[in-house]
């Protein structure tokens, strides 16, 4: 199995704690966030790790200078371009199943131990919650996911994506298809999501989702995550450094 990390954004949000570093680098009880991501997949034997990077992608080279498993994916696009984009320029290192996630996301284990062994073609862990206007929101039919976008209105959101997929390689095809049309209309402002959306739409792969209701998460997007994150992080999740 392989993963690939998103880490090619500024952070802009966040440029009061992190002194001009990537926002991965912001650190909670002594470990960048970035770290809990790359300890989490060597927990379960996920060594074929591809980061792509954009801002600061100098701070990702040497930290990731001794670390083997690590290919890196510059995106020098990464001021015009959103997520997509970025997966854009590190598919083409995909070749098996997958995780994607993002660098500045954090979770417990048991959402890594339950994508590690997917039972779909596509798996999305849900918090199945109340949702704000940030969220990436979802709705279902039938246990599948039926569609994935922000721009879906507050009353119809089921829940939120928490931002870390598993992928089987019989859809990176399909995947890598979607994600070069996109490019093609100029989507380059879009969020990976659309590539999913574009599956489901246009495909027939299973969809499903995992719920991730009760168990920590965090996407550092505003100070106020991060605060919570330092306020909140569990036990479960420093210990994976012991």
């Amino acid at each position: 199995m392989q993963a690939i990390i998103m880490a090619a954004g500024k952070g802009s949000r966040l440029k009061n704690l992190t002194g001009g570093k990537p926002k991965s680098f912001l650190e909670i009880k002594g470990k960048k966030l970035i770290e809990y991501n790359l300890r989490l997949l060597q927990k379960y034997q996920i060594n074929d790790i591809i980061i792509v990077t954009g801002y600061q992608s100098e701070s990702f080279e040497a930290f990731t200078a001794n670390m083997n498993n690590i290919r890196l994916i510059y995106n020098p696009f990464y001021e015009m371009v959103n997520v997509l984009g970025s997966f854009y320029m590190g598919m083409t290192e995909l070749h098996e199943d997958f995780i994607y996630l993002h660098a500045d996301t954090l979770c417990e284990p048991i959402i890594f131990e339950k994508l590690v062994r997917p039972e779909a073609d596509i798996v999305l862990p849900i918090d199945y919650k109340k949702c704000d206007n940030e969220a990436m929101k979802v709705r279902s039919h039938n246990g599948k996911i039926v569609q994935i976008t922000k721009q879906m209105p507050l009353d119809q959101a089921e829940g939120e994506f928490i931002g870390i997929a598993a992928f089987k390689k019989e859809v990176l095809p399909s995947l890598k298809e979607k994600t070069i049309q996109l490019m093609k209309e100029k989507a380059f402002t879009d969020y990976f999501e659309s590539a999913i959306q574009r599956l489901i739409d246009e495909e027939n792969f299973l969809i499903k989702s995992i719920p991730a209701n009760g168990i920590f998460w965090s996407e550092i997007d505003f100070i106020q995550d991060y605060e919570n994150a330092v306020m909140h992080i569990p036990k479960r999740l420093t210990d994976i450094f012991e």
